[in-house]
């Protein structure tokens, strides 16, 4: 009998995600590109550039984390909010009166919760577009000086 596994989508992701450690992985550059030896070319700049590489995406890493843990927060808070509104909004109903009246409640309740649905996921949506924001501002702020390194560096080699 052949073996009918696709040796393409047969792997761990745990493992692979182990081995990507950044510490390990300046250590392996500063081994193996340290004692290179090119003219006009300073490894020890390359690793300290690579190094705030890595300290970027981390910090942006780190907002969008924050960013996403305010958002869940938010979440039980709404739900929190819904679930005692609906608490209310049942006992207002049992409280009784004419079928018109009490249909007139309904739409005014339904009207008021359907705003606050929108408002709620308007201001989630805007928390959202703020945390990306930050962390992207991140990325570009490290990228802009990344590029302004690597200009002076050329330069340099040119003298």
């Amino acid at each position: 009998m052949t073996d009918k596994t696709n040796p393409f989508f047969n792997f761990d992701m745990t493992k692979m995600m182990a081995e990507f450690d950044p510490t390990k992985m300046m250590g392996n550059f500063s081994k193996n590109f340290g004692d290179m030896k090119i003219p006009g070319l300073d490894p020890q700049a390359m690793m300290e550039a690579q190094r705030k590489n890595i300290e970027a995406l981390t910090n942006a890493n780190k907002v969008a984390l924050e960013g996403m843990q305010a958002i869940v927060r938010r979440q039980a808070e709404i739900l929190q909010q819904t679930m005692e509104e609906v608490s209310a909004t049942i006992s207002q109903m049992a409280a009784g009166g004419t079928p018109q009246e009490a249909a007139a409640k309904q739409i005014e309740q339904v009207k008021a919760a359907f705003e606050k649905a929108l408002g709620n996921a308007r201001e989630l949506a805007e928390m959202s577009a703020k945390s990306n924001s930050e962390a992207a501002a991140a990325i570009n702020k490290r990228f802009t000086e990344s590029m302004d390194e690597i200009r002076q560096t050329l330069l340099a080699i040119k003298k």
